[in-house]
């Protein structure tokens, strides 16, 4: 299956570090080398880079280790296909508009028997199960609330019922975000780690490379990163639940 990965931050962060592991297991240390995808919200906009190759052999995936965009909202993808050609429709992120924001989303997993009906507005441009999860979760967000952006509460509840809906056909590791929260949701494999003062070395476990985030940062600046699989080898992450839902604002778990 993919792998994902994700950042919440007080402050906007570069995700090189994190990235440059990330991106090794896109068919170096592991297998997923049918495309690759990240996007990072700056104010009410979005950049996104997508491509089907395989990241550790992708030119724009040697741009993005390089070049430190800062951001407070970053979700990546790596793709091993279950559903969809290998093709640049089916990468990973996702991005749509809904009451006047983007939404990003990324999917790890495999839904069985998933054919919801889509009348509105949202509708997949690939073939894979994940961007018509996508689609449908927008659309069932649209018909709770209508034309109003809902409070983040409101809508983390919404959310909990349509994902556990999803859920039920098979496996379902999400991250979705608007630019003001990230959400997640874990079905099998998520786990995540909050940065902050006093920060201390990080060691990457997929390349051979480490930093010291006190040289770095700010005692102000929190960070949360959530992953797949951890990134480093020397540091705690706190794995997920089966069937939990986390969401992030400013670099903490709202609860």
């Amino acid at each position: 299956m993919c792998q994902l990965l994700g950042m919440n931050c007080n402050t906007p962060t570069d995700i090189v570090f994190s990235f440059t592991g990330f991106a090794t297991r896109g068919g170096l240390t592991d297998h997923h080398r049918d495309g690759w995808g990240i996007a990072f919200f700056e104010g009410s906009g979005v950049r996104t880079f997508v491509d089907h190759q395989a990241a550790v052999e992708s030119p724009v995936a040697e741009l993005i280790k390089r070049y430190p965009i800062k951001s407070q909202h970053v979700i990546a993808h790596i793709r091993k296909a279950t559903q969809g050609r290998v093709t640049l429709a089916n990468c990973h992120p996702f991005v749509r508009e809904l009451w006047g924001r983007y939404w990003v989303f990324a999917h790890n997993g495999d839904l069985k028997n998933f054919t919801p009906t889509l009348d509105g507005p949202f509708r997949p441009v690939g073939t894979t199960d994940s961007e018509l999860a996508f689609c449908f979760i927008l659309q069932e967000m649209r018909k709770r609330f209508g034309d109003t952006l809902p409070l983040l509460a409101d809508l983390r509840v919404a959310l909990r019922e349509i994902v556990d809906g999803i859920a039920s056909h098979g496996t379902f590791n999400m991250l979705l975000s608007d630019g003001s929260a990230l959400y997640t949701h874990c079905s099998t494999n998520l786990y995540y780690i909050v940065r902050q003062h006093p920060f201390a070395k990080a060691k990457l476990s997929d390349e051979d490379l480490s930093v010291d985030f006190s040289e770095v940062t700010t005692t102000n600046d929190r960070v949360a990163v959530i992953v797949t699989q951890p990134l480093t080898d020397n540091e705690v992450w706190t794995q997920y639940q089966t069937g939990e839902m986390k969401v992030f604002v400013d670099g903490a778990v709202v609860d």
